[in-house]
């Protein structure tokens, strides 16, 4: 099993930026796509990007894709999610994913970090 670490999250104030790594043990075909995803207390986890490592294709969901970025350093296994002009309601238990296919279906994903925690304060 891969192993996914995430990292970077913490406590802000809103407007900062603040990137989130994604540390992949390796790389494979059952997780040449990476994607991010959050979840903020009594929500549904949501989806919020994902890119793939061969290409650097890559999709960002509507509602935050004027503020966030991904992007990934393959020699380093690591996808990153950059996010500027952070919001409260950007409060969130973020985690980083693996599947095979770029998809923005949480449930299809079956390789899971343990989430980073980001909690931003107006």
């Amino acid at each position: 099993q891969v192993q996914l670490v995430e990292s970077g999250g913490g406590l802000v104030e809103a407007g900062d930026s603040l990137r989130l790594s994604c540390a992949a043990s390796t790389r494979t075909h059952g997780n040449r796509n990476m994607g991010w995803f959050r979840q903020a207390p009594g929500k549904e986890r949501e989806f919020v990007a994902a890119i793939y490592w061969s290409s650097g294709s890559a999709k960002v969901a509507d509602a935050v894709k004027d503020r966030f970025t991904i992007a990934r350093d393959n020699a380093a296994n690591t996808v990153y999610l950059q996010r500027n002009n952070l919001k409260p309601e950007d409060t969130a238990l973020y985690y980083c994913a693996g599947w095979y296919v770029l998809t923005t279906d949480a449930s299809t994903y079956d390789n899971w970090g343990q989430g980073t925690q980001v909690t931003v304060s107006s």
